[in-house]
């Protein structure tokens, strides 16, 4: 594979996993009534609905940066294992954060070769 073709798949992927997560915070920040009854199901009130939401953005910056992509990657599969720990908590499907972050995991694998050898010959 090209120099070329392997960058534009790169940031390919990167803008799908920036897409995800940026959806995901401007619903903690634009958060209709549904939204905070959702947020209020999970004991959570706007405030700290906000709080989530910039969180989750700046892990989302921290991943896109290149330098600082592998701290990223780690701040959003924490932020995720924390959806997946709030949705057992309250007897919700697990589905959708799974797929979240399995697709966050090949992403970083994809885009730090480094992560992998680390990870997978540890």
């Amino acid at each position: 594979m090209s120099k070329k073709s392997s960058n534009l798949i790169y940031w390919v992927l990167t803008g799908l996993v920036s897409l995800i997560f940026i959806g995901s915070a401007s619903g903690k920040f634009f958060a209709n009534e549904e939204a905070l009854k959702m947020a209020a199901s999970f004991g959570l009130d706007a405030k700290t609905n906000t709080i989530l939401g910039i969180v989750e953005l700046l892990s989302l910056i921290l991943f896109v940066i290149p330098r600082t992509g592998i701290l990223g990657t780690l701040l959003l599969a924490a932020y995720m294992g924390g959806a997946i720990a709030t949705h057992l908590e309250h007897g919700q499907s697990i589905i959708a954060p799974c797929i979240i972050q399995t697709i966050l995991f090949l992403v970083a694998f994809y885009r730090f070769p480094e992560l992998r050898t680390k990870l997978l010959n540890a």
